[in-house]
């Protein structure tokens, strides 16, 4: 069974107390990937993201030639173990110009950016293409890049669909590659420099403090290069909304009960009894949510590791920039904002609107649905403390608007997410740990919006 068009997620209405496994880091799953590729023998990755754009990703090595070979993980169901067998820098197959070498990405950005610069180091006609959206999305940056390094690359609009004329290392070459609509464009070239001998000039706005970037040379270097095993660990954007939804649960810190002090007196601060205050505490402690995720990134290689840092809302005047603070969990924080006591500013919002879909836009629309106040200057959004009401979300086929206004429905009655199915791009099982029970999940109802049904949990997976 398959989720339905349009779900609604009814609000949790007791404390939750759950620790939460969240599938690994699509972001380290790819780039994993393609140096496992690029090494030399087996390299096991464990703890491998198994959704649409890290499938289309292992689909695209075994079209070119490596074999990957694909296992369950006992630990979490949207977990592989996926060992690959590099051959020290060659890439096995190639096309011809009559009949080249298809690649197809979907709408997954670090497959068809990472794909593109691989193909370079191959003998032959690769074309490489995915579907609408993807082929609306930047590429020129890194296009200019390849044929700076001498590489040929034929495309109409220096976007997908493109084909790509591989013709091995070129030692020595160099380029220079901006980041400003992406930094997957420096990504894509840093993986593949050292077997093609590039030399790599990144450009653009934080050019030097890009944290994909600078995930990217991290994992390089931690990465074994002749075979063995690399661990991935939860992807942090995914682990945001089950964070967030600790706070906004009931007796969460944005949602705080009455509560005794320290020294066990009552609100009205006269002391009790000890049985009585023993019982109080007890209480207390039952009424407080408390979700934690497992094994939550501590390698500071996503920047999203630091949402637990900028979910503390209180502070008059919060800025956040999607440059320098957070990546797709600025998302979560976004839909979030209108529960907030405050003026929230969201700033640096640019590569948002050439993602999945334009991001910036859709969110302040949907959030205005809701009955939120938003303003859109530039690339900010600016939201107000607002009383929200049910209202029915569009997705945009965008995974991420998928769960962060299901996040928000676990607080706002009424929200119905439709074409929920998207979460599969990176989180297959997101609405079964919804609705899972403590302490595995968090227990909430997922219903059908027609029929207003509570959902099963073979009905919550997405595929």
């Amino acid at each position: 069974m398959s989720l339905p068009e349009l779900i609604e997620i009814v609000p949790l209405d007791k404390p939750v107390r759950a620790e939460i496994t969240v599938p690994g880091s699509k972001s380290i799953t790819n780039r994993a990937l393609i140096l496992a590729a690029l090494s030399e023998g087996e390299t096991e990755l464990r703890g491998a993201l198994w959704s649409d754009d890290t499938q289309v990703m292992v689909e695209g090595l075994r079209a070119l030639g490596f074999e990957a070979r694909v296992e369950s993980d006992p630990l979490e169901a949207c977990n592989r173990t996926i060992t690959i067998r590099g051959l020290g820098g060659a890439i096995p197959q190639g096309g011809t110009l009559d009949a080249p070498l298809d690649l197809f990405v979907g709408n997954a950005g670090t497959a068809a950016r990472f794909l593109t610069a691989l193909t370079c180091l191959g003998r032959g006609i690769y074309r490489i293409h995915g579907v609408t959206r993807m082929h609306e999305r930047p590429q020129e940056a890194l296009f200019d890049a390849l044929r700076e390094l001498g590489y040929c690359i034929d495309s109409v609009n220096d976007k997908l669909p493109a084909t790509i004329h591989g013709s091995g290392p070129k030692p020595g070459a160099t380029c220079c590659v901006s980041i400003a609509e992406s930094s997957q464009f420096a990504s894509a070239l840093l993986l593949g420099a050292r077997v093609g001998g590039w030399r790599i000039n990144v450009v653009g706005e934080n050019a030097e403090e890009s944290p994909y970037v600078a995930m990217t040379s991290q994992l390089m270097d931690g990465f074994p290069k002749r075979g063995g095993e690399f661990q991935i660990e939860p992807d942090a954007s995914s682990a945001s909304y089950f964070w967030a939804a600790g706070c906004i649960a009931p007796g969460g810190s944005w949602n705080p009960p009455r509560r005794l002090s320290a020294g066990g007196q009552s609100v009205t601060g006269r002391r009790l009894p000890g049985k009585q205050r023993e019982t109080d505490l007890e209480k207390d402690f039952a009424a407080h949510s408390r979700v934690e995720v497992v094994h939550w990134p501590e390698s500071r290689w996503q920047i999203d590791g630091q949402f637990p840092k900028f979910i503390d809302l209180t502070r008059k005047g919060r800025l956040v920039s999607r440059n320098r603070h957070l990546g797709d969990s600025i998302l979560t924080l976004i839909a979030l904002a209108p529960l907030t006591s405050e003026v929230m500013r969201f700033v640096d919002l640019g590569r948002l609107r050439v993602q999945e879909c334009e991001r910036v836009v859709a969110l302040r629309t949907e959030l205005t649905k809701c009955g939120a106040k938003v303003l859109e200057e530039g690339d900010t959004l600016t939201i107000y403390p607002s009383q929200l009401h049910g209202a029915e979300i569009e997705t945009y086929h965008d995974h991420r608007m998928a769960m962060c206004f299901a996040t928000l429905g676990l607080r706002v009655p009424g929200i119905k997410i439709r074409k929920p199915a998207c979460v599969k791009k990176t989180f297959p099982n997101f609405f079964q740990k919804l609705a899972a029970p403590p302490p595995h999940g968090l227990g909430a109802a997922v219903r059908n919006a027609r029929t207003g049904e509570r959902l099963g949990m073979d009905e919550l997976f997405a595929e």
